[in-house]
């Protein structure tokens, strides 16, 4: 499979994405916060993002899904700034904290170019809406140069219509979370109680955008939509419910990442239904949930007492900005 950001770039429609990308980012309507602020004259979101790219770490990366990883590594870019506040973040210290480097359109292009040269599968931009105007400028660039890897967008499933829309025919393969089933607890731990009414319009746009997943001879991802759900103790994912939605207005065939690796991390120490990791009894709940409701392609993460950390920062190889 070609990846579909080149036929854009052939025929010029990639320019076109990028003007209606800045339209979107000034005022800033790129998420479904729709905070407002006009970047270009140096305001920033409510991602504390302004008009600059920013990123913390990239490099192949072996964390991922067996597909996105494959033999060579995920070329995975850590962009800086989030559109959600959940108490639990691993990565708090770029998404929260503001940790990363300004790079520009052109060095961003080079990042893509090296990566491709490191022998990885794809490349992975992992939390990147806000920043997708200086994206979309850099993949141009790069797929002027030679780049032709597929693209992951790799996302918290906190995602405007209007900007994946957008990305309609530019992104190869959506990463995308399903983290909630309830308003209230989308509110209390993700700052966002509208969470589980916008994830579930954006998994259906991404679905109808790539399809099923597809892979290659060798297994490596060209093409689809992966759903990644985290458990959280005490049921607070509220698994079943995501999975009904998933088998009923996805499809039961669709590639599902359920993850066992939830550590209290940020401020979750300090909250009484977070401070501790999920047992072995509500882990294996979620995992019923999946055969309760026929979703059988995809990943269990093993569970276990290990202490689980920085998982994937930890399983990178990494180059810092």
């Amino acid at each position: 499979m070609i990846p579909s950001y080149l036929n854009l770039h052939r025929s010029g429609e990639l320019a076109h994405l990028l003007e209606r990308a800045r339209e979107l980012q000034s005022p800033c309507r790129l998420c479904p916060r729709r905070c407002g602020a006009v970047r270009a004259n140096g305001e920033k979101g409510f991602c504390e993002s302004g008009v600059t790219a920013k990123v913390f770490r990239y490099g192949p990366h072996f964390g991922e899904e067996p597909p996105l990883t494959g033999v060579g590594g995920s070329g995975t870019i850590f962009f800086s700034g989030c559109t959600l506040r959940c108490t639990y973040c691993q990565n708090y210290r770029f998404s929260q904290e503001g940790e990363g480097a300004e790079v520009s359109s052109e060095e961003l292009a080079l990042m893509f170019i090296r990566l491709q040269e490191q022998g990885c599968h794809n490349v992975n931009w992992v939390t990147p809406s806000h920043f997708l105007p200086q994206i979309i400028s850099a993949l141009a660039l790069a797929a002027k140069d030679g780049f032709d890897l597929p693209i992951v967008y790799n996302t918290s499933g906190y995602e405007s219509l209007d900007t994946l829309r957008l990305l309609d025919g530019c992104v190869d393969i959506y990463c995308a979370d399903m983290r909630y089933d309830s308003p209230a607890v989308a509110a209390r731990y993700s700052g966002a109680s509208d969470y589980p009414a916008i994830n579930r319009a954006a998994i259906r746009e991404m679905c109808e955008q790539v399809g099923a997943l597809a892979t290659d001879e060798s297994g490596v991802a060209r093409k689809g939509l992966i759903i990644r759900h985290l458990v959280l103790p005490h049921g607070l994912s509220g698994t079943r419910g995501i999975c009904r939605f998933i088998a009923g207005e996805i499809s039961p065939g669709a590639a599902v990442s359920l993850m066992s690796q939830y550590t209290p991390c940020h401020r979750a120490s300090g909250d009484a239904m977070l401070r501790r990791r999920v047992t072995e009894d509500e882990f294996f709940e979620a995992v019923d949930s999946l055969t309760m409701y026929g979703l059988e392609n995809g990943w269990i993460q093993e569970w276990s007492h290990a202490e689980r950390e920085e998982q994937f920062l930890g399983a990178a190889m990494e180059c810092n900005v």
